[in-house]
């Protein structure tokens, strides 16, 4: 009775009229008002492969989203499906606490041999299944090692949203009316591109911004103890796509080795070739003392992990748990998703698909000037839209457009193209592909792209 009650549920879903509408008044019904992506992006999903989604109305889109960086290689690639079925007919359990098995055992050897120095200096950790447990998992760690409380973070930072994840996140706007944020967490400039948060820009802003960091941790009376760990993105994301300088980055490591305090890197949406590089921090040159990895690394299902330098590794056992951190589909489907981001030199392919993209889109800025900034690294890239008729700053910069950029991604979208925003007041577009996409996909972003100005009421120059 129990499976034919199922079945008949199943049926009944189908039985539904068959429009976005539709479905999106019954999730309306059933869901929280916290759900966000069916507010900016109102369509229900049928099918998707590859880089395309289609509608239960059959209309299809181009996905630049991407669960957000979590499909590096697609919708429903081949192989990926594959090793569930794979992992479903063999017999083995699909959750298995922090219990090994021969398929964990060699998603852990392949992970290791991918991190600095082929893992030799690093062990892993499980956490629980989202990147902010990753993140919360490396705070509480590093406090452990060190026997200190404080935390520095920076400006514009996103790493989660559970209670210490939130804390060390820069947006403001789901802080309010909670209470309590974790102590002793001090917030510093980050970089920006295109709007020096020291006013400054360019290389002399970037020197500034270095000394400022190496000169807290130095300064006796900054009024800030030391911390345990310093925790960044290589690469911001949901701040608006801004990638760090390699010297600021350089001299963040030196100064913190210096200290005692453990570099920690949140490698959630920028890791595994989505930069160009396996890990963004690579394209400094350095070695973090705790990566933070989720999203891509269970190819497509709910993973999350530590990389730690064993000479941290300062757990008791049990002392840090999490019940689905032994999630068995998500280390096939991680696995098989490594293995070809390695053997295929998808880096490559992304670095210079990034900077091709780049190119095309500062040339489309030259013909809208409301594209006040195209950055970024690989297919992690940003475009920042601005107001060009109002007055520019001190540095030459015009004022953000939240409002311009939340249109075009309403543009986007009824052109068959999903975008996500991020930045200050949301005025950055954001491209997050898979990162199989081809050249000839591209182009189909920027004609859809280029529509969407034009369908907003940009008018070319």
């Amino acid at each position: 009775m129990m499976t034919d009650k199922v079945r008949i549920d199943t049926l009944s879903a189908h039985s539904l009229p068959q429009s976005n509408d539709t479905f999106l008044a019954r999730q309306a019904e059933f869901e929280s008002n916290v759900r966000s992506y069916p507010r900016k992006l109102p369509l229900a999903i049928a099918k998707a492969q590859g880089v395309w989604i289609t509608d239960v109305e059959n209309n299809q889109y181009l996905d630049c989203l991407a669960g957000a960086g979590t499909l590096a290689l697609g919708h429903n690639h081949p192989d990926v499906l594959q090793s569930i079925q794979s992992v479903i007919s063999s017999g083995l359990p699909l959750h298995t606490l922090d219990l090994t098995t021969p398929l964990k055992d060699e998603f852990s050897s392949y992970l290791l041999s991918l991190l600095p120095g082929q893992g030799k200096e690093y062990c892993l950790q499980f956490t629980g299944p989202s990147g902010a447990d990753a993140v919360e998992a490396a705070l509480k760690l590093a406090k452990k090692v060190t026997g200190r409380s404080g935390i520095i973070s920076f400006s514009g930072a996103y790493h989660g949203m559970t209670h210490g994840a939130l804390s060390v996140t820069g947006n403001l706007s789901p802080k309010e009316a909670v209470s309590n944020m974790m102590p002793e967490v001090q917030f510093m400039p980050y970089p920006h591109l295109y709007r020096c948060p020291l006013g400054i820009g360019g290389d002399a802003g970037v020197k500034a911004l270095t000394y400022y960091f190496e000169n807290l941790i130095n300064d006796v009376e900054s009024g800030v103890r030391k911390p345990a760990a310093v925790i960044l993105e290589a690469v911001q994301g949901e701040g608006g796509v801004n990638p760090a300088p390699v010297e600021w980055l350089q001299r963040i490591r030196k100064v913190t080795q210096e200290h005692g305090i453990l570099l920690i890197l949140d490698e959630v949406q920028a890791g595994f070739c989505r930069t160009g590089k396996l890990f963004a921090f690579e394209h400094a040159g350095i070695e973090p003392d705790i990566i933070v990895m989720s999203k891509a690394v269970g190819g497509g299902l709910p993973l999350a992990v530590l990389g730690i330098k064993k000479q941290f590794d300062a757990w008791a056992p049990g002392h840090h748990t999490g019940t689905f951190r032994g999630n068995q589909l998500a280390m096939a489907t991680g696995l098989t998703t490594l293995k070809i981001l390695k053997d295929d030199a998808i880096a490559d392919k992304v670095a210079a698909q990034g900077e091709w993209l780049k190119g095309k889109l500062t040339d489309l800025q030259q013909r809208f000037p409301a594209i006040g900034h195209v950055r970024g690294l690989g297919l992690m890239i940003g475009i920042e839209m601005v107001k060009p008729n109002e007055a520019q700053d001190h540095m030459g910069c015009y004022p953000a457009d939240g409002e311009l950029s939340a249109l075009l991604q309403k543009k986007c979208f009824e052109s068959g193209l999903i975008l996500e925003r991020g930045g200050r007041h949301g005025c950055v577009l954001r491209l997050l592909p898979s990162l199989l996409i081809t050249n000839a996909e591209l182009e189909i972003f920027l004609d859809k792209f280029e529509n969407a100005l034009l369908g907003a009421g940009l008018k070319p120059v």
